[in-house]
């Protein structure tokens, strides 16, 4: 069974995404510069941004992440589909 989403489920996945890959870029720059306090401050920002993209997409479509990261709704909803890899 295929499930249709809402055109707002990928824009937030994408804006989710797109902030997850400036932590992870600067998460290696960081590696090799520790006291670069403008990049420390911009990682700081852009993971509270995450959590508050990923906080507004899981109210609105359910857990991404298992095993206590993401809370789920009632019912358990960790089995409703698609999950941000099938789509």
């Amino acid at each position: 069974m295929t499930k249709q989403v809402p055109p707002e489920y990928y824009q937030l996945l994408e804006e989710l995404q797109a902030v997850d890959f400036v932590l992870v870029e600067l998460t290696l720059y960081l590696d090799t510069h520790p006291n670069d306090q403008d990049a420390i401050q911009q990682f700081n920002y852009f993971a509270k941004e995450s959590k508050r993209i990923r906080k507004v997409f899981e109210k609105q479509f359910g857990p991404l992440l298992q095993f206590g990261h993401s809370y789920s709704a009632y019912p358990w909803n960790w089995a409703d589909s698609p999950w941000p890899w099938q789509v």
